[in-house]
């Protein structure tokens, strides 16, 4: 009695909206990749489903561990989560030409997937303990600047640029979050206009510039690389305001659009329920992301704070920046719509960090320490 009771009481004082929120989204992902399988249900939807109510369970553990386990946890998790890029650098297996998976014999892991957490973890610390004065300090953004480029050289070496981009701009923005002067910000700013077309020729492999280009004139290679721009537009627009209804997309049938069960899974969405199933959808996500700001203006301590607001701004990236690509708003990256695209990998880290927002504010109000100690 004396063990479980406990855990009883942080149960009930759990935020439950949150996973509500959450399991609505993960079931419209089961509906979803049920259509976009022509109503296979060991096709995808099945296996969705189990993930959701295992990934559940992980998040709900994650919840009820106390935040000053994961705060003193922050640092040996980034550390690992490098280690692990740096293996599948070494000796990581390709998939469809990209090098992103670490064979662990029993499972495979995608490593890039764990330092979207862990590099948040890692920042949501080393702000905790600085002085707020030495934040926008030379020394202190070089030492964040490092803490960002370390991942974000390896996993641009996959190549997987959409998630080098969502992890640097999840940082970027934990960096501002955490109270860097307008001054830092104007001249970051003006770096990064020199930057980007640099980065554009020299930084970037000649299909990632190709699918730049065609973003900005699709119909330059409709059968090529703008076939999957070209197409999603396409089924999104003919599902008109009310949609052709459920299990009766001619685009998805017809299979005339790629990857419909995972990035491209928001075009089923659109055929089938239109307009207003699109809105209804992205309605949800809104609900969530600002569920999950309000959890973090509950927070007393700053790591809590950050802990939620760069978990928050990683998954609201997922969101944005899938849904642009699908309506043609930007390049085609190869980021999954979190929660209701098909993906082991993705579903488990989403997961787990929702854990770890519960347990912030489950844990809003003990006191941390600074500096480790």
């Amino acid at each position: 009695m004396s063990f479980w009771q406990p855990i009883k009481s942080r149960l009930y004082e759990i935020n439950w909206l949150l996973p509500v929120l959450i399991y609505i989204l993960g079931l419209v992902g089961v509906a979803m990749i049920f259509a976009a399988t022509d109503g296979v249900w060991n096709n995808g939807a099945k296996q969705h489903l189990i993930r959701l109510v295992a990934a559940g369970l992980v998040m709900l553990v994650v919840a009820l561990i106390d935040i000053k386990i994961w705060y003193h946890l922050a640092y040996p998790i980034f550390i690992i989560a490098l280690i692990m890029l740096v293996a599948v650098d070494m000796w990581g297996v390709s998939i469809n030409g990209s090098q992103r998976w670490l064979d662990l014999k029993f499972t495979r892991v995608q490593p890039s997937e764990i330092m979207k957490l862990a590099i948040v973890m890692a920042l949501a610390r080393y702000y905790h303990d600085l002085d707020r004065a030495r934040v926008s300090h030379i020394i202190g953004l070089v030492i964040a600047l490092i803490v960002i480029a370390l991942p974000a050289q390896f996993i641009l070496r996959q190549p997987d640029l959409g998630t080098t981009l969502l992890l640097t701009m999840t940082a970027i923005a934990m960096i501002f979050l955490a109270g860097v002067n307008w001054r830092v910000i104007s001249s970051g700013i003006v770096a990064a206009t020199i930057a980007i077309p640099v980065f554009f020729m020299f930084g970037l492999k000649e299909y990632q510039r190709a699918r730049i280009r065609t973003f900005f004139d699709p119909s330059s290679d409709p059968t090529g690389a703008g076939y999957h721009i070209t197409q999603s537009k396409i089924a999104l627009g003919s599902g008109g305001v009310s949609g052709k209804g459920y299990m009766n997309g001619t685009q998805r049938q017809l299979e005339y659009v790629p990857e419909n069960r995972t990035d491209f899974i928001f075009t089923v969405i659109g055929e089938e329920f239109g307009l207003v199933g699109s809105l209804a959808t992205m309605a949800l996500y809104i609900l969530l992301i600002a569920m999950c700001v309000w959890m973090a203006m509950q927070c007393k301590h700053k790591f809590s704070k950050l802990l939620i607001l760069g978990l928050t701004t990683t998954f609201a990236l997922y969101v944005f920046i899938n849904l642009a690509m699908v309506m043609g708003l930007a390049p085609v990256v190869g980021v999954p719509l979190p929660l209701i695209s098909y993906g082991g990998t993705v579903i488990l880290a989403v997961m787990i960090g929702f854990g770890l927002m519960l347990s912030a504010h489950l844990y809003r109000k003990s006191e941390l320490p600074r500096g480790g100690r």
